[in-house]
């Protein structure tokens, strides 16, 4: 009975220890900050039953069901696969940073722009007029050599002077390193030139050039006519470099070139042009070039333009050198250089051309949506002119550098750098060679001057339309050549041929703009995304967070698990050696020494440890016993 008394107050014990643990589990798990989950199994579960995403729940209402399972399992990460999948197309729009173009009318008193006038006369100054004579006379006698061709000079005084012939004797040597020659065509090469199978068409016409280490090549052309004027080009070029002062050339001639000058009905004067040479078009005059005040308009139409009367006769002009009479204009806006040659167009003897123009701006978006320059500082090409930056301006700048690297001097059509001197074969005598072999190297773009040089974020240009009428007429012409005549102080010996009148005017007061603007914004690509989720889900911007979180739980999960997986490892890992090895020995020795009996309570304790179903069988027979004795 005393047995018994005392171990039900262990048992009673026992379950008031266990009541307490999980009471204090209970009071843990309500007062605790952060919910979390002792596994991967019940944190989906958890996602599952209470996300707002559509589709979620029926993985976990259709779990007793294997086959529903899987068939909602595979359609949800098929749907979340075709999501992102429309995500990557709108990142891909996004990054490639596309753009809108915006057309706006606008209104207003427009500025006029510069128009430069070229007479097409390559003028005979008089720094060089001998040497051109002596060029006349080599050209003259090979025309006589290669076509039996007997070209007719003016008369000219050719007594010279010592210094002269000398000039003219080196003008001789340079021309005959350089000269003029026909050549069989490729196909004909082998045949003789007296054959019957070889007449005058199947010759090329070009000139010989050769480097320093006597490597020549045969610079041919098709025509004849542009072989000459090439070749007579190029020498000319030789002459002009050679010349110490550029201000030599200057001798402007306004009055006989220009007739008449008005705008908005008022008269030109002297403070509204600029005048430059062109080697090639000779004179040049630049009228509004903002070098003073710049012209508007406050109307459109013809009266409300530029109207000029120019001579178009040529007099004592280069005929080798220009083909064609009349004149040519360029309308360009201010601060930027007139390229002839690429933007303008010609105006015909005898005829009035009336130009109506059209402003046309426009405008780029910079940055990533573009390669344009806002004013070519972070172009690698420096800006020889003195204008501002536009593409032409970078692609010249760009080959006269090269021309100044390569060919250690400058072409004589475009700027100077500083430090450098202009191309003349008395200094430099294979720069002929260097040039051509440039020149190819630059059309085909090995020079990377059109990949370097980009267009600017801001352009102004013109659209022009052009009307032709006689001018001045039958009836009228009489009177017309007489009072230009008065006027002018010459005599036009051809009527016909000897003016031009040029009309330059805005066709209407409306100009145009074109803009560009972002096609898809950091708005446009959320607002996007938006749609996508809400079609693919159903969802809100909740459910991405829904979505945030279970991720980061599972990285939490994760951590957790692999730190408790670590520490267990820890725990396992079988302890380190005996620190001293003596005392381990010494214990070993002293072990017989122990009593017995100690020995033997130990493993009596140890192996007869009844279990708790054997306890009261075996206690109500000791019981017996212990009453009988």
């Amino acid at each position: 009975g005393s047995v018994k008394a005392g171990k039900m107050p262990e048992g009673e014990k026992m379950r008031q220890c266990k009541q307490e643990e999980e009471q204090q589990q209970k009071e843990e798990e309500r007062e605790g900050l952060i919910e979390f989950y002792s596994s991967y199994q019940e944190l989906f579960q958890f996602f599952c039953s209470n996300t707002t995403i559509h589709g979620a729940i029926r993985l976990v209402c259709s779990k007793k069901n294997k086959m529903k399972t899987a068939f909602w399992s595979v359609l949800f990460f098929l749907t979340f696969g075709l999501m992102y999948w429309q995500f990557g197309i709108l990142y891909r729009e996004y990054f490639s940073y596309p753009v809108n173009l915006n057309l706006n009318l606008n209104s207003d008193r427009l500025t006029f722009p510069a128009v430069t006038l070229c007479t097409l006369n390559p003028y005979r100054y008089s720094a060089i007029r001998k040497q051109l004579d002596k060029l006349d006379q080599i050209t003259h006698q090979t025309l006589l050599d290669l076509y039996d061709y007997n070209m007719s000079l003016p008369q000219r005084d050719w007594s010279t002077s010592s210094t002269q012939r000398r000039s003219s004797r080196s003008l001789l040597h340079h021309v005959q390193r350089h000269p003029l020659r026909r050549q069989k065509r490729d196909n004909l090469v082998n045949l003789p030139e007296n054959s019957p199978s070889v007449d005058k068409n199947d010759w090329k016409i070009g000139f010989v050039l050769c480097s320093e280490n006597n490597d020549c090549f045969h610079q041919a052309y098709s025509s004849g006519v542009d072989a000459v004027r090439e070749w007579y080009s190029f020498h000319y070029i030789n002459i002009l470099a050679q010349v110490p002062d550029a201000k030599a050339l200057d001798e402007s001639d306004f009055e006989n070139f220009i007739y008449a000058c008005r705008f908005n009905e008022a008269t030109c004067d002297k403070a509204n042009y600029t005048h430059f040479h062109h080697p090639l078009y000779g004179n040049c005059y630049t009228f509004n070039d903002n070098s003073t005040s710049v012209w508007t308009s406050s109307l459109p139409g013809i009266n409300n333009g530029l109207s000029l009367v120019v001579r178009t006769e040529q007099n004592d002009f280069i005929p080798l050198l220009s083909t064609v009479t009349g004149a040519r204009v360029m309308v360009h806006d201010q601060n930027e250089p007139a390229f002839m040659d690429d933007g303008g167009f010609n105006v015909r003897p005898g005829i009035e051309t009336s130009i109506s123009m059209r402003k046309e701006m426009t405008v780029r978006l910079g940055g990533s949506y573009s390669d344009c320059t806002e004013d070519g500082s972070d172009v690698p090409v420096q800006n020889l002119y003195s204008s501002r930056y536009t593409e032409q301006v970078c692609i010249r700048s760009c080959f006269q550098l090269n021309m100044v690297e390569r060919c250690g001097c400058a072409y004589y059509f475009y700027p100077l750098p500083e430090g450098a001197e202009y191309c003349d074969y008395t200094k430099h005598t294979a720069w002929g060679y260097c040039y051509y072999k440039l020149l190819a190297e630059f059309k085909a773009d090995v020079l990377g001057c059109f990949h370097k040089c980009r267009k600017p974020c801001k352009m102004t240009e013109y659209q022009l339309s052009a009307g032709y009428s006689r001018w001045p007429s039958a009836v009228s012409e009489d009177w017309v050549f007489y009072m230009l005549s008065q006027q002018n102080k010459y005599n036009i010996t051809s009527k016909r041929n000897g003016v031009a009148k040029v009309n330059i005017f805005f066709e209407e007061w409306n100009y145009k703009t074109n803009g560009e603007s972002p096609a898809f914004t950091v708005v446009t690509l959320l607002s996007q995304l938006g749609n996508q989720w809400s079609l693919w889900f159903g969802s809100s911007v909740l459910s991405v967070m829904e979505l945030a979180e279970l991720v980061l739980d599972f990285i939490a999960i994760t951590f957790i698990l692999a730190f408790r997986w670590f520490r267990s490892r820890q725990k396992l890992s079988p302890p380190g050696p005996p620190v001293n090895s003596q005392d381990n020995a010494a214990f070993q020795d002293e072990a017989p020494a122990l009593s017995a009996p100690h020995r033997f309570t130990v493993e009596a304790v140890v192996t007869t440890l009844p279990s708790y179903n054997s306890l009261e069988p075996r206690g109500t027979s000791r019981d017996g016993e212990v009453g009988h004795e």
